[in-house]
């Protein structure tokens, strides 16, 4: 009814500093509640092309800017957005699922720190040179914005991703066509009614909300965005490649991942239990680096799966927006089926399920009946060729598997797809790292998980993805490079 589309929120395209209405929208539901609680706009080829034009408009302009300009116009979005913090944790929370608290502390606080990053580090890049002397040259290098860049982030940590991409490629001096998902697009028109208040020229970030399939298809494809950064699954990457290769782009490849934790049995378990709890569940395990193969060595493994299960079950699920609960709604219906189905594979395949799902029974509050909800969910005694093991789940799930020496767990850490990052816990530094340097991840974490230095390259190894981030690794990834060469 009409009525009841009043109380929706409605969201708009930001086109060249302006905000535009679309000719058909898609529903966005509230995971908590299973309602759908706003309409985001279903772009297609006609918005895209609009998008990029404006971002070719602003492009002399923008970068014309000397770094410091640009610096200030970064660090001016940043207050203004933390000035935000808590309307945006509320609407993220709201989007998304996931819990107040995990809002509050990581994904905006994060989303901030992204532009204040970006807004110092440009100030310090250096370009090379070098001489011949005999020949009586000197070279050096130059380094330029390529242009309009194209990026598409995801649901799972919806502003912290999609501020990792925008922060870096505008302080280079590029413009921006970015697509949030369209699961999640709320916090991103938030941002764009602060950026004309920071000072951000219109055209230098427009942002078209739509899905991969028809607002993503038309970015990639597009002619003129010479460079693409993606994060999300291996199968939307193939495909990426694939339409962007004809105009020879440029990508970034941010990918899955089904990282390993390797315990050893000389580990600070005091330590290493909440933290690998963290590691499986954080976010509802809806985080690329998250923990889902738990390798323990045989002598601590009853020991480790008891206090571990009993840990878990402490964990608290419920309304995201309760400061109280760890553990919030899961994206979508269709993820959280998906997510059971593995349970349900594992359980068919002779393995134990612990803890959670089919095993222990969740209340919900009365609001939160049909929101999409699981416990977080334990598996012992799977097989490594399981797909419990081998593909990548995205929920609260992880499988715990016991095993005897060094060389062996290396060799079952690196017999998946993926490499993106592993925890390794041991009080032994040699093992840590020999074990480290054999690991295929593009990260390890050793006694800790989630430090990220953001000066030091993330990214990840196999079907985890293309290229590196980081101050360094962003720089160069955001700009083309000349090599230079006077004779005198």
């Amino acid at each position: 009814t009409m009525a009841h589309s009043k109380a929706l929120l409605v969201l708009e395209n930001f086109i060249g500093g302006k905000f535009v209405t679309c000719s058909s929208y898609i529903d966005s539901y509230n995971p908590s509640t299973g309602d759908v609680y706003c309409r985001v706009p279903d772009s297609g080829k006609e918005e895209v092309e609009a998008a990029v034009k404006a971002a070719k408009d602003a492009f002399p302009i923008w970068s014309s800017k000397s770094p410091l300009e640009r610096s200030r116009i970064l660090n001016k979005l940043a207050d203004l957005i933390e000035h935000d913090l808590e309307a945006f944790a509320q609407a993220e929370s709201k989007d998304q699922g996931k819990t107040i608290t995990f809002a509050r502390t990581v994904d905006i606080p994060r989303a901030v720190y992204n532009f204040r990053f970006f807004a110092s580090s440009i100030l310090h890049h250096t370009t090379e040179c070098t001489e011949m002397a005999t020949m009586g040259c000197v070279h050096y290098t130059s380094r330029a914005p390529v242009g309009v860049a194209g990026l598409i982030s995801p649901w799972n940590l919806p502003l912290y991703l999609l501020t990792w991409k925008i922060a870096p490629a505008i302080a280079c001096g590029n413009t921006v066509v970015a697509k949030p998902s369209e699961m999640t697009s709320v916090t991103a028109w938030m941002m764009c009614k602060l950026l004309e208040k920071a000072g951000v020229p219109h055209g230098v970030v427009n942002v078209v909300f739509g899905t991969g399939a028809k607002t993503g298809e038309a970015l990639v494809c597009h002619p003129d965005v010479p460079l693409i950064s993606f994060t999300g699954s291996t199968l939307t990457a193939q495909r990426i490649t694939e339409k962007s290769a004809p105009h020879c782009k440029r990508l970034s490849l941010e990918l899955g991942g089904k990282n390993p934790a390797i315990i050893f049995d000389d580990a600070d378990l005091t330590q290493c239990i909440p933290m690998t709890l963290r590691s499986s569940f954080a976010n509802q395990g809806e985080i690329c680096l998250c923990t889902s193969r738990i390798f323990v060595q045989r002598g601590i493994y009853s020991e480790f799966l008891k206090r571990f299960v009993a840990e878990a079950k402490k964990w608290k699920v419920g309304n995201p927006s309760d400061p109280t609960v760890d553990v919030g709604a899961l994206i979508s219906e269709e993820h959280l089926e998906k997510v059971r189905s593995y349970v349900k594979k594992a359980q068919a395949e002779g393995a134990r399920v612990l803890c959670g799902e089919g095993v222990d029974s969740l209340t919900l509050p009365s609001g939160n009946q049909k929101g999409y909800f699981m416990l977080p969910t334990v598996i012992a005694e799977v097989k490594d060729e399981s797909c419990c093991m081998q593909e990548e789940i995205f929920g609260p799930v992880t499988c715990v598997v016991a095993f005897d020496t060094e060389e062996e767990v290396i060799k079952r850490a690196n017999s998946v797809k993926y490499g993106l990052a592993a925890t390794v816990w041991s009080s032994n530094v040699g093992r840590v790292h020999r074990v480290a340097q054999r690991l295929q991840a593009g990260l390890v974490w050793t006694n800790c998980w989630l430090v990220r230095d953001l000066n030091l390259p993330f990214g990840g190894m196999k079907a985890s993805g293309i290229g590196r981030e980081g101050a360094k690794d962003s720089y160069e990834f955001f700009t083309e490079v000349k090599t230079i060469t006077i004779k005198h």
